[in-house]
C-alpha cells in the first residue's frame, strides 16, 4: 500500500453467499475491512469500503426450493440478514452490493464479452471433478488427495463432463509470477504467498467460466453473453463485483489504471480465486491488479473446529449476546486483536475473551482514563490548567524527562530510579508503529500500539504518584504546577492513544472524547463524520488546535469498561429464527 496519505484507497471483503445466516467468519472478515478503512480514513486517505452478497450460486436455488420460495426471495431474505448483522457490528462500508443488481450484472456481462472478443475466453469441452459445495472444479491430484471429497467442506465431488467457456489462465502465468515475486501484488501473510507460488509453479491451466444449462436446471444466474444456453459460473461473476461497483465516473478513482490501491480481504479458502484468477482477468481486461490480497485463517470455538454437526458455529446471535454484556467495542476489540489474522487458526474461547477484556480494556485503557479523569475532577474541578512540552519539574526543582518504563520478564514495571519517561517521543513512536502496521494489514499490531501507550500512562502514574503529591501541595512551592503537568501529560498521551484505538473501538473512543471535550478531533456525537485533520496533525503532541488545551474540561464520566468476573458463565444467545 502506498505511503501517500492523499492517495485513494479501496478496501473490499468477499461478497458472501446468501444461502445461510451470517456467522463469525463473515463478521470477522468484514470487521478487518472496517478497521482498515477507519484507520486509513484517520490517516487522511479517501477510502471506499465495499462489501455485499453473492446471490447467483446453484446452492441458492436449491435452498430456495427447500424453503418454498423463489431464488430472489431467498436471496433478498438473507441479504437483509447480512445488512442487519453488519449494521449491528458498526461497519462503515460505503456500499453494499448484491450481485442480482443491474449495476453489477450489466458490467460483469460486458467484461466477459470483452474477454471473449479478445480470445481470452473460448469455448471447449471439459471433464473433471466438480465441487458442488464450492461451485468449482478441482484438479485430479487435489481430488485424489482428499479422497474425492471437497477439500473445503468434505462433501463428495462430482465427475462432470460438459461443454464450457474457458478463461486462458495459462496465458498469464509468467506475468502473474513476475507480479507476485516483485511485490507488485502482495499476497499476505507470507505463508499464503508461498502456497500460491507453489501452486503456480505446478503450471496454470485454462479454467471454466461457465456451465451449460441442462434440462430441469433453473436459469438462475447471469447468461453468457451471446450464448444464453450457458450461465457464467458464480465465482467468476462474483469476482467482477470489485470492479463493477467502482467502474463509474465518480468512483473510478478507486481503481486507477496507473497506481493500484485495492486491498482485498478474505478467508484462506478463496485465496486462489483472488490471488491468481482475478489478477489475470484484470490483466486481460487491461486493468491494474489489486495491490494487496490478504487471506486470514479460520476461527475455532473452545478448542474445536466449528461445524454444523457439532452445533458450535458462533453466529451473529452469539456475538450480540457478548456485545449486550461487555459492549460491542469489546467484541470488536477481541476479534481484531485475537483473531486468525495470520496463517494459523484462532480460538474464540470465553475464558480468553474475559482475560483479554480485563487486561486490555478494563484494566488498560478503561482504568487509565478513569484514573486521569477522576484526578482532574478531584484536584482541579475538571479543568486543565497547564500544558507540558515533554519535560516538567518536580517540587525539588529537578527535571524529569517523560519515557517508557523498564519492565521485567513478567511485564511488571522495574523500580529503577534512573529510568525516564518521554511521552512526546513515545506517542510519536506509537503512531509510526500503528501506521506502518496498518499498511501491512497487521491490524492487531496497529491496535496494540494504542494499548501500550495507555499502559505507559498507568506506569507513569504509579511512578510519579500524583495522588500522594496532591496531599502535599502545601509543602512544596511548585507542587500544584507539578501535579497539573503530570495530569496533562497523562491526558495528552491518552488522547493520542484513543486515536490509535478508534478504528477497532469507535463508539467507546467517542464516549471518551465527549467526556473529555475533545471536539477538536471530530464530532464525538457522530464518530463516523470524519476527522478534522489527518492523523499526523491530530496525534502531534500538544498540538495547539487538536491537543489537550488549557481551559478544557476533563471529567471522570462513566467507566469505559467494567471489570468482568472470570468465573461468570458465557452469555447465552437467543435462539435464531429460521
Amino acid at each position: 500500500m502506498t505511503d501517500d496519505p492523499a492517495a485513494p484507497c479501496y478496501i473490499t471483503t468477499p461478497i458472501y453467499y446468501v444461502n445461510d445466516r451470517p456467522h463469525i467468519g463473515h463478521c470477522y472478515t468484514t470487521l478487518l475491512a472496517d478497521v482498515a478503512a477507519r484507520a486509513q480514513r484517520l490517516i487522511g486517505r479517501d477510502v471506499f469500503f465495499l462489501t455485499g452478497t453473492d446471490e447467483h450460486a446453484e446452492k441458492v436455488s436449491r435452498s430456495a426450493a427447500e424453503h418454498g420460495v423463489t431464488p430472489m426471495e431467498w436471496a433478498t431474505r438473507n441479504a437483509e440478514r447480512f445488512k442487519d448483522a453488519f449494521a449491528f457490528m458498526g461497519f462503515s462500508n460505503d456500499d453494499f452490493v448484491r450481485t442480482t443488481e443491474d449495476r453489477h450484472t450489466t458490467r460483469a456481462s460486458a467484461y466477459i464479452q470483452k474477454l471473449v472478443d479478445s480470445g481470452d475466453i473460448e469455448l471447449g469441452d471439459y471433464e473433471g471433478w466438480y465441487d458442488p459445495s464450492q461451485e468449482e472444479y478441482v484438479t485430479e491430484s487435489t481430488a485424489q488427495e482428499h479422497e474425492y471429497n471437497s477439500p473445503v467442506t468434505g462433501k463428495p465431488l462430482e465427475k462432470r463432463t460438459e461443454q464450457n467457456y474457458f478463461f486462458r489462465l495459462d496465458k498469464y502465468e509468467g506475468w502473474l509470477t513476475q507480479q507476485i515475486e516483485s511485490g507488485a501484488i502482495r499476497v499476505l501473510p507470507e505463508a499464503r504467498r508461498n502456497e500460491v507460488m507453489g501452486r503456480i509453479r505446478q503450471g496454470l491451466q485454462k479454467v471454466p467460466v461457465s456451465r451449460r444449462i441442462k434440462e430441469g436446471d433453473t436459469d438462475w444466474g447471469i447468461a453468457m453473453p451471446n450464448d444464453p444456453a450457458h450461465r457464467i459460473y458464480v465465482w467468476i461473476e462474483a469476482l467482477c463485483n470489485y470492479l463493477t461497483i467502482v467502474d463509474t465516473d465518480d468512483r473510478r478513482k478507486y481503481w486507477p489504471r496507473d497506481e493500484p490501491l485495492a486491498v482485498h480481504l478474505m478467508a484462506k479458502d478463496i485465496l486462489w480465486f483472488h490471488a491468481v484468477i482475478w489478477p489475470c482477468m484484470l490483466c486481460a481486461l487491461g486493468e491494474q491488479p489489486p495491490a494487496t490480497v490478504y487471506a486470514h485463517a479460520y476461527w475455532i470455538s473452545e478448542g474445536r473446529k466449528m461445524s454444523k454437526s457439532l452445533g458450535n458455529f458462533i453466529e451473529i446471535d452469539q456475538l450480540r449476546a457478548y456485545a449486550d454484556r461487555y459492549s460491542l467495542d469489546a467484541v470488536r476489540w477481541f476479534l481484531t486483536t485475537q483473531g486468525p489474522l495470520g496463517s494459523t487458526d484462532a480460538d474464540f474461547a470465553h475464558a480468553r475473551f474475559i482475560e483479554v477484556y480485563n487486561s486490555d480494556l478494563a484494566n488498560g485503557i478503561g482504568n487509565a482514563t478513569s484514573r486521569v479523569g477522576n484526578m482532574f475532577d478531584k484536584y482541579f474541578e475538571g479543568e486543565v490548567t497547564r500544558t507540558c512540552n515533554g519535560e516538567f519539574g518536580f517540587p525539588d526543582g529537578k527535571a524529569l524527562p517523560i519515557a517508557l518504563a523498564a519492565r521485567d520478564a513478567a511485564g511488571k514495571p522495574v523500580d529503577d530510579p534512573t529510568r525516564t519517561f518521554d511521552f512526546a517521543a513515545a506517542s510519536a513512536a506509537s503512531v509510526r508503529t500503528s501506521v506502518e502496521a496498518t499498511g501491512r494489514v497487521s491490524l492487531d499490531e496497529a491496535a496494540a500500539a494504542g494499548i501500550e501507550l495507555s499502559r505507559m500512562v498507568d506506569d507513569f502514574i504509579s511512578y510519579t504518584a500524583p495522588f500522594t503529591l496532591a496531599k502535599q501541595l502545601d509543602e512544596h512551592e511548585h507542587g500544584e504546577k507539578a501535579l497539573a503537568t503530570i495530569l496533562y501529560t497523562c491526558a495528552e498521551a491518552l488522547r493520542i492513544a484513543s486515536l490509535l484505538l478508534y478504528p477497532a473501538m469507535p463508539a467507546k473512543m467517542a464516549d471518551l472524547w465527549r467526556t473529555w471535550d475533545c471536539s477538536t478531533l471530530n464530532d464525538p456525537d457522530d464518530p463516523d463524520s470524519g476527522f478534522k485533520a489527518p492523523l499526523a496533525d491530530l496525534a502531534t503532541w500538544a498540538h495547539p488546535e487538536h491537543g489537550i488545551r488549557v481551559g478544557q474540561t476533563i471529567r471522570k464520566g462513566d467507566p469505559l469498561f467494567m471489570r468482568a468476573d472470570p468465573k461468570e458463565d458465557p452469555p447465552a444467545a437467543e435462539t435464531p429464527s429460521s
